[in-house]
């Protein structure tokens, strides 16, 4: 029997590798079975699987160059696939509560106290008078610490 692609024939474990196992042939010929080709399952160790001197039936998937490689797995029937479990149903989304309002630490208000008749120029003047108080705050508890402006030790 010629040893062409597609065809199955019967051969020898010669040897094993990490990669793969080679296969001694009908006419003096040798091939290769890659590990992904020896199982469905993955396979982590050939030396699970296979061990030298095993008779296998190995289908030819491709001859190039004098290469031949074989699979093992074209010849086993494939398993069959297991159904996926049901993903859970989704749970219905809480309704929108916005966040409470927040103050800062000093006990600044950043917004409008609720007057509709604020004008944008007063909650700016507002908004530059409480970050310039937050500012002399920061530069006050820095002194304090015993760092001088610059950023070292006094």
């Amino acid at each position: 029997m010629a040893v062409e692609v597609g065809s199955v024939v019967t051969g020898k474990v010669t040897s094993i590798l990490k990669f793969g196992a080679f296969v001694a042939l009908p006419e003096n010929k040798s091939g290769m079975v890659h590990i992904s080709e020896i199982s469905h399952e993955y396979v982590n160790d050939i030396n699970d699987v296979l061990s030298v001197g095993d008779e296998v039936t190995v289908k030819v998937i491709s001859n190039e160059k004098g290469k031949i490689a074989l699979s093992i797995k074209a010849n086993l029937e494939k398993p069959p696939v297991k159904p996926k479990p049901k993903p859970k149903p989704r749970q219905p989304r809480k309704p929108y509560v916005p966040a409470p309002k927040v103050t800062s630490p000093g006990d600044y208000q950043w917004e409008a106290g609720g007057n509709d008749n604020n004008s944008f120029e007063d909650m700016m003047s507002r908004f530059k008078r409480t970050s310039e108080d937050k500012m002399s705050d920061l530069k006050r508890g820095n002194e304090n610490r015993g760092y001088s402006r610059r950023g070292g030790r006094k």
